[in-house]
């Protein structure tokens, strides 16, 4: 299958991405999907999105315990909102599947399906292949890209961006990510967008944990540049294909305007061998959850 030819590892230095298609089969494309709905029929709405806001001071604990949620999620598996999904009471506009932009960020450390594909031999050998000696998982999100027709409200575009802003290291260039399109990813309904190459500048901004006390839990250092849209080429893929995504490659993708959803699973590796994570960083490993090997 094609999860075993070799990598085309010179082709990822060079452009600081790569397409593999049918990495993993339709079967477990499908299996994750199921899982994701099981999980979504479990839901609960956690507390700080059902305040009511009646004062200032209400709006901050609200903005806080917000805050405390995404922060405090690195080993738990918890549920982020689209915009303008939820009244005030904290009951849902939509229906509450549509209503998720993304679910993370432990589903590879605490969901049997999602921690098998992480660490499934075919990511396992790849991960042989790329030359990570000790790569330890890091964090893993399932996001949907909303609908125009089901009134989605925000069908997010994501703006351009580098993973090594949100995950730090030192040295850079530790950071790789693992993207699945569990359904084929279009032009259409919004696909990641590269700029090849752009994997070798460093990174412009980084996003820290803000000092205790501050109104927001996490503040931005630098600026990110002002990107060439002509100089981003789109990356279709049908399901089940893998992308490779070099921590500092700059990507983006373009909201969905069209009738189909895009899910996709997606996970973060650090090289961890010579490498410290930035105590700076939104996500910290835990004593219930260190950092666990991508190697089995």
């Amino acid at each position: 299958s094609a999860g075993e030819q070799p990598p085309r590892l010179s082709q990822f230095h060079r452009d600081g991405f790569l397409v593999l298609e049918q990495f993993f089969s339709t079967e477990e494309c499908d299996s994750m999907r199921s899982q994701i709905q099981g999980i979504i029929e479990g839901m609960e709405v956690p507390p700080h999105c059902r305040t009511e806001f009646s004062t200032r001071e209400e709006e901050q604990l609200q903005a806080q315990g917000s805050s405390d949620y995404f922060l405090t999620s690195g080993d738990k598996i918890r549920f982020f909102f689209e915009k303008g999904v939820l009244d005030k009471k904290g009951n849902f506009l939509i229906p509450k599947e549509k209503s998720i932009s993304k679910i993370g960020h432990a589903l590879h450390a605490h969901d049997p399906v999602f921690k098998q594909i992480t660490h499934s031999s075919k990511v396992q050998e790849l991960g042989r292949k790329l030359g990570l000696e000790r790569p330890v998982v890091v964090q893993s999100m399932y996001i949907f890209k909303g609908l125009k027709d089901l009134q989605q409200p925000s069908l997010l575009a994501v703006t351009p961006h580098q993973d090594a802003t949100f995950l730090h290291t030192e040295p850079l260039g530790r950071i790789l990510g693992f993207w699945i399109a569990l359904e084929d990813a279009t032009q259409e309904n919004g696909c990641l967008w590269f700029i090849p190459g752009s994997h070798t500048n460093g990174i412009t901004r980084r996003m820290v944990r803000a000092p205790s006390g501050a109104s927001t839990c996490v503040e931005f250092v630098g600026s990110e540049p002002a990107y060439d849209d002509s100089q981003f080429i789109p990356l279709p893929i049908k399901k089940g294909g893998l992308i490779l995504i070099h921590g500092e490659v700059v990507h983006k993708s373009e909201l969905n305007s069209s009738e189909s959803s895009r899910h996709a699973f997606t996970f973060h590796v650090m090289e961890a061998k010579g490498t410290s994570w930035s105590k700076e960083n939104w996500l910290q490993p835990t004593p219930e959850l260190p950092f666990p090997s991508l190697y089995t």
